[in-house]
């Protein structure tokens, strides 16, 4: 017995990025459901989709709007957002709303698929979450706080530390910088703090620093740790 195809649930207001997501999607085996504005997509939402593709600009319902619609009626499932170049308040804020990722258009559909695997292995790892992650040489023992990079052991202190941890626990998923504070300080809201411990943690676990391989900046957003492949 064969499993059920996933659902994704595409909410577009585009004819042409429809037929595109449609024509793409399915050739991977997913199983598309369309809503060309807000209304829809909340109907649709009864059907359980596993995944939810979200364009901020719809006609009827604010974009952000129905992201919080949306995990009001379902904390778990994941949202990627579709978001226009430049908008930076409009990705934090959509992000800030529970949605697990971007993609900015246009966009390549590689890139595309990339996410929504990263995006379903995050929902994953959440439901469960594995003591050991490994990506690359990196693996970190979150039950015995143990950091490694190619079998070395790596020292960090206890606030790069629980940088790294929080970031393993939403491996793939860009987090915000004002997750990021809030996460790991109660009242400090000056990002540079934030930039200071991730240029610490990756002059410790980079091979080069400069070019990061694990720590991923997302410009003008925050970070994302390269999800295991």
């Amino acid at each position: 017995m064969t499993a059920a195809p996933l659902k994704v649930l595409v909410i577009d207001d585009e004819p042409p990025i429809r037929k595109l997501l449609r024509m793409g999607l399915s050739t991977q085996g997913y199983h598309i459901l369309e809503a060309p504005n807000g209304k829809t997509a909340l109907e649709l939402l009864d059907d359980e989709p596993d995944l939810v593709i979200l364009d901020l600009g719809l006609p009827d319902i604010q974009g952000h709007e129905l992201l919080r619609t949306i995990r009001a009626r379902n904390e778990s499932v994941p949202v990627v957002v579709l978001s226009s170049r430049g908008d930076e308040p409009g990705k934090v804020k959509a992000l800030d709303y529970g949605a697990d990722d971007y993609v900015t258009k246009p966009f390549g559909m590689d890139e595309l698929l990339a996410r929504l695997r990263a995006a379903l292995r995050h929902q994953l790892q959440s439901q469960g979450e594995r003591p050991i992650f490994r990506v690359g040489g990196l693996s970190v023992d979150l039950v015995r706080r143990i950091v490694k990079i190619d079998d070395k052991d790596v020292k960090l202190s206890p606030k790069e530390y629980d940088l790294l941890r929080v970031l393993v626990q939403h491996a793939g998923k860009v987090l915000t910088h004002k997750f990021l504070l809030t996460e790991l300080w109660d009242s400090l809201t000056d990002a540079q703090y934030l930039r200071v411990y991730v240029r610490q943690l990756r002059q410790k676990i980079e091979s080069d620093p400069e070019r990061p391989h694990y720590v991923l900046t997302e410009t003008g957003v925050g970070y994302r740790l390269r999800a295991p492949d």
